[in-house]
Order: C-alpha cells, then structure tokens, then sequence
C-alpha cells in the first residue's frame, strides 16, 4: 500500500515503561529553590502555569508545595511527566522524563517536609509568552464566530474558514492552537487551503457549517478528506510545532486556514472559539515541512479482542528528512508502531507507544533522520475492545473506523522536511529508478 496521499479530516489503555537501574543514592537535604524548582522549570512548567491545562501552577514555592506528595508520587509512578515512548527504541528531543536521580530528588524533598531554602538560590524565572508556549505569536487567527456545544449527545464535526488575507507567501516556523474550551476539543486539524484549491469552495467563509449543512453532495463529502497541507494537528497533549531554522510550513499567498474541530460532551453546555498562534520564519528556509501519514480505514475489531492488530505499510515517493511522529487512535487504543523495513527484511523500530488516548503526544526525533526514495515505512496499532480496558464504550461492539470516539481510527501521522521549492503534491511523484 502507497502513502494516503488525502489528509485525514477525521483525525483522531494507559501504560508506562519501567526500567531497572542500580539504586540510586538520595540527596541529604534538597530544598525547592536550589534543587527542585530547576527540575519544574525544565520539566513541568510549561503545563504548570497560569492559564495552561494543567490544574495547579507549580511557579512559586507557596504554590508548589501543598503537591509536594503528590509530585513525589506521580513523579515516582512516571505518570508525569507524561510520556509514552518505549525507551529501548529512538531518542526525541521533547522527551520530559526525569532521570532517576531527579525523581529520588522530588521524594526526599517531600519526604523532609518540603523545605522552601535560600531563595537566593534560584535559577532565574522563565519568560513565557503569556497565554503561549511558543514565542509571541506574529500573528493570531481565531474562529470568527464561537461554536456552541451542547451539555450531551455527540457533536458532527465542525468547520470554520479563516482567511488569511496575506498578500504574499508566507513561511511559518511555529505554529500552537489554543481551544476557548479544552475540556469539549477531542481534537482539531488546521488545513491550508490554497487560493486555487477547490476544496469546499462553496462553504461558508468565517461561521461554522457541517458537512450535512452543506447543499452540494460533492462537498458533504469533501469534508472528509481533502488534499491540502496541514497546519498542524491539535489533541489532548499535544505539543506545538516549532521548527528548527532553515524549516518552515509554507502558507501561498491569498489562503485560507481550515479549522477542523472535533467536539465532544461532558455534561456541561458551552462555547468554543479555537485560536491559532503563528510564528513567521525570519528568511526563506531551505526546508519544506509537510505532514504524511500511515492509515487505515479498513479494519474491523471484533468483540472482546484485547490485542487487535491493525498494520499498514507504504513506500517514500521522494527523499525526504524525518522529523517527528504523531500517533492517533481513541478509547481502544493500547499500543502505535512505527518502523523501517529494510530491504533485507530487517526491521528498525523508529518508535513503540503504549498509548494514552488522553495525552496524545507527538514525539520530535532527536536528529532528523534521511530517508531515501523507496524507504518502506510500517505502521502497526494494536486495540484493546475487551472488558479489561476501563476506557472501552462498549466491549460487546465490533468497531470500524468513525469519526467519534465511540468509534477507532488507526493514523500514523509523520512530518517531514523537503526541499523548498517542492509541494506536496510534486512530491508525491515517483520518478523512475536511474
């Protein structure tokens, strides 16, 4: 199977890898200026903030230490910070995981009744962009218009068309989504739509639709995939995307951005009003950034099976540099795959997840890795629809692939680096071999 070249509209088991090491020796006497602040400061402040989506702010000492036990705890467990990835396979450079001596740290700190210290000893503070994790942003695009959503029931995904109004093209190095309401957003994608694209012409520009708001039968189902670049994808957990210099998105003159937005229900009506933050490369890269993708649609997961195995593969059409991975399943989601096949029939692990569908992490490769034209990439998710899994609706459905989360996906998204004045569609041009 070759590379979906459409962009999926439909985007979309918790557990933690243990290692074992000798013991690690524990510090005398750690205070929170000297010894754990650097350790938030690098590790967990950038969800432990005002206005981030973590539920406490860990800035201030008087702030942090009522959690003292609790981050001993959770420290300790590895449930934070969180990340999923098998340490045996790859190195990423958003890796948060704290070492073991840091962890001994957090607990002794806590165990001694979390002494505050010499204040003196601090580090010096971080500056956040207020309201961001990227630099302040050189421009903000919001949804026009808020989206209500209901207290219950499920919600048909959500469009608005955002024009961008730039006079010329534009390169875009970081990007970051802000929901209005992060507890009701499963997931958002932000599309660019070229000026010349056909892709849901007709829909309205600047207020919400449906697909089944739109009249024209060709657009109802041009609302479930589309051949357009995307902006960047947004779930629970998820990072920015901030990319190294001489890289950027390429947005042409005169597009638009399409937010896509999956809503779910919680019990409590509300508004959202999804905001994107963009940082413009300061010269032309030498780099296109463009998301791919593994996928399939083709699957179906009987009743009851605990480690159902769904595998895709494709071929690269042209060189290109890898730079992260991104993988997406929901509730029945217990593990994501991605590999090299070698042509000796080897096979190289490029990254193994045990999945967590409410921290849908992507994972940044630590040095972007070459892959040459024909590289065969595997893709392999595995579900768990039994009783054991305490997120699973429902273990007597068989399930196929649906746009809700009642419903599965399988889509193993990757980014990649190509030259700059390649698009996505020329690079899906496979030239004979020489």
């Amino acid at each position: 199977m070759r590379f979906s070249f459409i962009g999926i509209v439909a985007l979309a088991g918790l557990g933690v890898y243990f290692h074992q090491q000798a013991p690690v020796p524990t510090p005398s006497r750690p205070t929170f200026y000297r010894d754990v602040l650097p350790i938030l400061q690098n590790h967990c402040q950038n969800c432990h903030r005002e206005g981030e989506i973590a539920p406490m702010s860990f800035v201030t000492y008087e702030q942090t230490r009522p959690w003292a036990p609790s981050i001993a705890s959770a420290t300790a467990s590895r449930m934070m910070p969180p990340w999923f990835a098998d340490p045996r396979f790859g190195k990423f450079s958003d890796d948060p995981s704290l070492s073991d001596q840091q962890v001994a740290m957090l607990k002794a700190w806590s165990d001694q009744g979390a002494p505050a210290g010499n204040p003196h000893d601090a580090p010096p503070p971080c500056h956040w962009a207020q309201g961001w994790n990227i630099p302040k942003p050189d421009l903000v695009l919001q949804m026009p218009v808020p989206v209500k959503i209901p207290a219950r029931g499920e919600v048909e995904y959500t469009y608005e068309i955002v024009p961008t109004h730039f006079a010329k093209d534009t390169w875009v190095q970081m990007s970051e989504m802000r929901p209005s309401s992060r507890d009701h957003v499963h997931h958002a994608v932000v599309y660019i739509r070229p000026p010349d694209s056909r892709w849901l012409r007709h829909a309205p520009i600047g207020q919400p639709f449906t697909a089944s708001t739109l009249s024209d039968p060709e657009e109802k189902r041009q609302a479930h995939e589309t051949t357009s670049d995307l902006m960047l994808v947004y779930a629970p957990g998820s990072s920015p995307d901030q990319w190294p210099d001489g890289m950027a998105k390429f947005v042409p003159a005169g597009s638009d951005l399409v937010f896509q937005m999956h809503y779910t229900t919680n019990g409590k009506a509300t508004a959202d009003q999804t905001a994107i933050g963009l940082v413009f490369a300061a010269k032309r890269p030498q780099k296109r950034v463009i998301t791919l993708q593994l996928n399939d649609h083709a699957f179906m997961i009987p009743p009851g099976a605990d480690n159902f195995r769904v595998e895709v593969q494709g071929t690269l059409p042209n060189d290109a540099l890898l730079l992260s991975l991104f993988p997406h399943m929901h509730l029945r989601g217990k593990r994501f795959e991605y590999d090299i096949v070698h042509d000796d029939g080897s096979i190289e692990t490029l990254l193994r997840v045990n999945y967590h569908f409410h921290w849908q992490l992507s994972y940044k490769l630590a040095q972007p890795r070459f892959l040459k034209a024909g590289t065969k990439l595997r893709a392999i998710a595995w579900y768990d629809n039994s009783r054991n899994n305490p997120h699973n609706p429902d273990p007597d459905k068989t399930v196929y692939w649906g746009d809700q989360t009642s419903d599965e996906m399988m889509v193993g998204f990757f980014d990649v680096a190509i030259p700059a004045a390649i698009d996505k569609e020329q690079f899906f041009i496979r030239h004979p071999a020489r």
